[in-house]
């Protein structure tokens, strides 16, 4: 019979710790390792070097960009076997390596994360980071903003910092996402300007009017959850599943969104690969889709006169 001690002692992860001495060596080994089990890189890395040089660097407690200068470094045996037993969840429990550091970043954001929210990796994200610009050609006439499914609520206090003068509503279903953008609010100091609020979309909203709108919704359709690499799986399905088509929750959007825009204001919203559902499904509303660093098929914006009725 074999135990998990047994299993855990013979584990090449642990062995391993005995012949790599170098940030070298762990690294070479890392990337042969997420190569070899064909582990998936969807969460803020393209490929098994970043993602392994991201974590070893966060591991080493160095600088982003400062692991080349400490290859030749030797670590000490429980240092290696500490960054093994990582490596080790990250190749066979497909953990993904967000959630092993408890952070994720956007642009120099840095948001704390762990189960109870999807990792940050909203095209919202870099929008904001770039000022929006020209759909809101005066961030310093936004008064009001609102974050719609905010998760980690990294949007919202991206907003908070993109719109100087805006005071930001940021609002999920979850309690336990809730408690997560608490956290982040509290680190990045803007509780003042970011208000929290559970509500099914719009639910808690009554009588309230942004100028910008933003949402990141649940958007993965019901063939494409049957798929879904087990990494993914980490994350809390209701942040993600929306439906057979994708749409359940933009469709509820879009049909609400009207109620809570100021005349001029925006609705900017993203759909993953579900442009031409969407359009099929609105063959006469005008979306203007907004150019991202992975496409113009992504993220829509409307005004508020732009709206289906």
């Amino acid at each position: 019979m074999t135990t998990d001690n047994t299993r855990h002692a013979t584990s090449p992860y642990v062995a391993a710790a005995d012949d790599l001495l170098t940030i070298r060596d762990l690294l070479r080994f890392a990337v042969t390792e997420m190569g070899r089990a064909n582990v998936v890189h969807g969460h803020g890395f393209p490929d098994a070097t970043t993602e392994a040089i991201h974590l070893l660097a966060w591991f080493c407690h160095l600088p982003h960009g400062a692991l080349s200068d400490h290859l030749d470094a030797r670590l000490t045996r429980p240092e290696r076997a500490g960054f093994l037993a990582l490596l080790e969840r990250r190749v066979v429990e497909r953990e993904p390596v967000p959630y092993l550091t408890g952070e994720a970043w956007i642009g120099d954001f840095r948001f704390f994360v762990d189960r109870r929210v999807l990792i940050p990796r909203s095209f919202i994200g870099d929008l904001l980071l770039e000022g929006l610009s020209p759909w809101v050609p005066d961030l310093d006439a936004v008064d009001t903003a609102l974050d719609l499914c905010t998760g980690s609520g990294c949007l919202a206090i991206l907003m908070a910092h993109a719109f100087p003068n805006a005071d930001v509503d940021a609002a999920d279903l979850s309690p336990a996402a809730i408690d997560v953008a608490h956290r982040n609010v509290g680190e990045y100091g803007c509780g003042d300007r970011v208000r929290l609020v559970q509500s099914d979309l719009f639910a808690a909203l009554a009588g309230k009017r942004y100028d910008v709108i933003v949402s990141n919704p649940p958007y993965v359709d019901a063939p494409s959850m049957a798929e879904l690499p087990r990494e993914f799986r980490h994350e809390p399905e209701l942040a993600l599943a929306a439906g057979d088509d994708g749409l359940d929750l933009v469709r509820r959007i879009l049909a609400e969104a009207g109620d809570h825009l100021n005349p001029a204001g925006v609705l900017i919203v993203e759909i993953g690969h579900n442009r031409a559902a969407l359009e099929a499904a609105y063959p006469d509303t005008p979306f203007t889709w907004l150019s991202t660093h992975a496409g113009d098929d992504f993220v829509f914006l409307l005004g508020r006169d732009q709206l289906p009725t």
